[in-house]
C-alpha cells in the first residue's frame, strides 16, 4: 500500500518514550503543536503533519461543504491515508506506545482515524471535536484512554454533539476523562494541563 507522504516536523523517540503525533486545526500548520508535545514529554518523538487540504488558504486534513457539514466521502478517503502514515510510522517503532492528540479539524481527523483503527493508538487526546456522523461501533477501544474537551458554548462544536461523543467512546469501553468550560471554541490553559495529564500518566 502506498503511505501518503505529509509535511511533518519530526522529532526522534528517546529508548522508553511514546511517539505522539500531533495534529493542528484548520489554519495551523505542522508548527502549532510540535513544542507543546516535546514540552509535556520531552522525550518523546513527535511527528506532526501538516493536513494536504486548502479552505481559501488555510491548511485541514479533510474538506467541507461549509462548517459543520463534512464532505464525507473525502472524509474516508483522508481517514484511511492518514491512518496508513500513523501504522508506516507505528511499524518502525513496534514496541512503542503511540498517543496523538489534535484540536478542532486535527481532533476531527484524529477521531476518525481512531474510529476506523482502534489498534494504531494508546492514548487519544481530542480538543474541541466535532464528530456529526453516527460513528460504527469500535469495540477494540475497550482499555484506550481517551480525553475530550469542549466549550458548553462553543459556536463551531455544539455541546449536544460533543456530550454525545463522550458517550459513544465510553460506551465502546474507553477510559474516558473529559475537561468541559463554560466558553466557546478556545483552547484554555486547563485543557493543556488535561492533556498533559493524559500523556504524562504512567503506561
Amino acid at each position: 500500500m502506498l503511505v501518503e507522504t505529509y509535511h511533518a516536523l519530526t522529532k526522534a523517540v528517546e529508548a522508553g518514550a511514546p511517539l505522539i503525533f500531533a495534529f493542528h486545526g484548520t489554519g495551523g500548520d505542522e508548527t502549532q503543536f510540535f513544542d507543546l508535545a516535546q514540552q509535556i514529554l520531552p522525550k518523546a518523538g513527535v511527528v506532526s503533519p501538516r493536513g494536504d487540504v486548502s479552505e481559501m488558504g488555510a491548511a485541514r486534513f479533510f474538506r467541507r461543504t461549509r462548517e459543520g457539514v463534512y464532505d464525507m466521502d473525502d472524509l474516508a478517503q483522508r481517514t484511511e491515508a492518514m491512518a496508513a502514515f500513523v501504522a508506516d510510522h507505528k511499524a518502525r517503532h513496534p514496541e512503542t506506545p503511540i498517543y496523538g492528540f489534535g484540536y478542532s479539524n486535527g481532533a476531527n481527523i484524529l477521531a476518525s482515524v481512531a474510529m476506523a483503527h482502534p489498534e494504531l493508538f494508546h492514548r487519544i487526546g481530542l480538543l474541541h471535536p466535532l464528530i456529526p456522523w453516527e460513528p460504527e461501533a469500535a469495540p477494540a477501544l475497550v482499555g484506550k484512554r481517551v480525553l475530550i474537551t469542549a466549550g458548553q458554548r462553543d459556536p463551531i462544536c455544539p455541546w449536544p454533539l460533543s456530550q454525545r461523543l463522550i458517550d459513544w467512546f465510553a460506551s465502546q469501553g474507553a477510559e474516558v476523562t473529559t475537561h468541559v468550560h463554560d466558553g466557546g471554541h478556545e483552547m484554555r490553559q486547563e485543557e493543556i494541563l488535561a492533556l498533559s495529564n493524559l500523556l504524562q500518566v504512567p503506561e
